[in-house]
């Protein structure tokens, strides 16, 4: 039997496999993990010109009020998330979080205001879990719908010159602007977003009309696409975690080092205080920290230390203080990033631990993240 049968498909599957791709399962989905240039082109290509994304396995979810105000669907879906969505601007959109009643993180996700209602993207492998988790919370509040829509990243220093070919005004939005917009005379919705470290858009567009807007900007001479493989090694230089790796249900925000992503409005004595699951732990970390953080780590040499791996705080092995949530070879960086989490005594950037490499313990040093300097148009 076909193992890739189960698997379900992209709009873009069969350009990928016209592309030369190299497909591999993910997250239940049939996905280019790289194409014939490789992996290691396929990033560099990206940090120079422009990459493009398949991410249409991604879940592309409508959250309105039944009420039809926005105001009653920011407060509903402030229910579920740490994050301020009341004054979140038309138009703009903002990174939060499902937190569970431990305050773990659910899922990580985008949320954007869109007249009167919420456009959310939530990751491929929770979209179905996110879904009933909306549904069973606020459903009497909201009709949460999810989108039969195909999903792209165009990522790097010539995006904007790129996509402004089609549509002008690309170029005056700022990093986190959503926009409606025409492209190739297809209706489309576009973020300057992505989760690269580079400048660039996120396009969602309907799935029958995905092709013909992706083949007008793969035929620019600057755009390369690009696959997993690259997509995973530019979000890492740029220190952005992946759910299912540096977060899940046994990670905090404040552990995670997304404090950021907590606005003021959602903290102690902040307007909105709490309100939102695990609450009670969150805000108290939030206000006296956590016993572990997510860091940065540089291993020494040239050979990657991997996700899993076990972090001491010697060189023997003796003493194990933490794990290493991902890792790989960083093609920017020219040598192996890691990050992972440590208690709060090793978290100082300069600090050195032992990562457990084939039995052996390799010196990796603690890094401020990122690895290298993102280039959002704020």
């Amino acid at each position: 039997m076909d193992d890739t049968a189960a698997l379900k498909k992209t709009p873009l599957h069969a350009l990928h496999l016209s592309l030369g791709a190299r497909m591999v399962p993910f997250a239940g989905y049939d996905m280019p993990v790289q194409y014939p240039a490789g992996v290691m082109k396929e990033h560099l290509h990206t940090r120079a010109e422009a990459g493009l994304f398949d991410v249409s396995h991604m879940g592309q979810v409508i959250v309105k009020a039944k009420s039809g105000s926005y105001e009653d669907a920011a407060l509903a879906l402030e229910s579920l998330v740490p994050v301020d969505i009341l004054g979140l601007a038309e138009g703009r959109q903002r990174y939060g979080f499902f937190t569970d009643d431990t305050g773990c993180i659910l899922d990580d996700l985008m949320i954007a205001h869109l007249d009167d209602h919420l456009f959310v993207v939530v990751n491929a492998a929770c979209k179905e879990a996110d879904l009933a988790h909306l549904k069973a919370h606020i459903g009497d509040q909201c009709d949460v719908t999810l989108l039969d829509r195909a999903l792209i990243a165009l990522q790097g220093p010539r995006a904007v010159a790129v996509l402004a070919e089609l549509w002008a005004d690309v170029a005056a939005m700022k990093f986190m602007d959503v926009r409606h917009c025409r492209l190739h005379d297809v209706s489309c919705l576009v973020s300057r977003s992505g989760y690269s470290g580079e400048d660039g858009f996120e396009i969602s567009i309907p799935s029958d009309k995905a092709v013909d807007v992706t083949m007008r900007l793969l035929e620019h001479p600057d755009v390369q696409a690009i696959g997993l493989g690259a997509r995973d090694s530019l979000r890492l230089e740029a220190g952005l975690c992946l759910y299912g790796n540096d977060i899940d249900t046994t990670t905090s925000p404040v552990e995670a080092a997304l404090e950021w992503a907590m606005q003021k409005a959602r903290r102690g004595n902040g307007a909105r205080a709490g309100g939102f699951p695990g609450s009670g732990r969150i805000l108290s970390e939030l206000e006296n920290g956590a016993a572990r953080r997510r860091v940065g780590l540089k291993p020494e040499g040239k050979a990657p230390v991997r996700g899993h791996a076990k972090l001491y705080a010697d060189a023997e092995g003796k003493v194990e203080i933490g794990e290493v949530t991902s890792g790989g070879f960083g093609p920017s960086v020219e040598g192996p990033v890691a990050m992972g989490y440590v208690p709060l005594s090793h978290a100082a950037a300069g600090t050195l631990v032992y990562a457990e490499v084939r039995g052996k313990y390799l010196p990796t040093t603690v890094s401020a993240l990122p690895f290298v300097t993102p280039t959002y148009k704020r």
